[in-house]
């Protein structure tokens, strides 16, 4: 037969289990209630980035921000302007359309100038002195600025973004004497003017400082 002490080790035991099971149906139901009340954050701005500058759209002040941008705190981006400008003066020998081997080295610049800013279009003005007959001197002066244009077409500029127009001896140049108007007058020029902005693009690993 189970003795005294028996029997209240195994009494003991169950009472231990009793309170170990009540002890963790009070946890889990702690655990249960918590949960139900947890408090329920209530979003008021907008966080979102739409235009993924780093600045959230309730304080973003420029909208469309370029990507890779510097940006300000406003999440508006910096701009640098760009300003330049490239004349072309070529003279021509009396009643000659060739370009002179002097004035290679302007077409050439001319020529880079326009593939630095591939938008722009060129008018180049032809011109002749008075000596001679008029028609055969604005025929002439279109023929000096069609050579201009062939040399500009052969460094790669594409013809539509070059015009010639031919003023024959309409604006002579004025001189000291009527040889050196003569010399002045024959010639074909150009001016080319730009302007303007650029933002400025963040430094990132892939960034080269060779990068045109």
């Amino acid at each position: 037969m189970m003795n005294a002490f028996q029997r209240y080790a195994g009494l003991s035991r169950q009472a231990l289990s009793s309170v170990f099971l009540i002890i963790a149906a009070l946890v889990l139901a702690g655990c249960s209630i918590s949960a139900s009340q947890a408090p329920v954050a209530k979003q008021h701005d907008d966080l979102l980035d739409d235009d993924r500058d780093g600045v959230i759209n309730a304080r973003d002040a420029c909208e469309g921000t370029p990507l890779g941008a510097v940006i300000n705190n406003d999440g508006c981006s910096e701009e640098l302007e760009i300003s330049a400008r490239d004349d072309l003066h070529i003279l021509f020998a009396n009643d000659s359309a060739k370009i002179p081997a002097s004035f290679i080295a302007e077409v050439s610049d001319l020529a880079r100038f326009m593939k630095s800013f591939t938008y722009i279009v060129v008018e180049l003005n032809g011109y002749a002195s008075v000596v001679g007959d008029p028609d055969y001197n604005l025929a002439l002066s279109k023929r000096r600025a069609n050579a201009v244009k062939s040399a500009l077409i052969k460094q790669g500029i594409r013809p539509d973004r070059v015009r010639i127009i031919g003023f024959g001896e309409a604006d002579p140049i004025l001189a000291q004497s009527q040889e050196q108007s003569d010399i002045l007058s024959r010639r074909v020029t150009a001016s080319v003017k730009v302007s303007e902005s650029e933002v400025v693009n963040k430094w990132t690993i892939y960034t080269s400082s060779s990068a045109k």
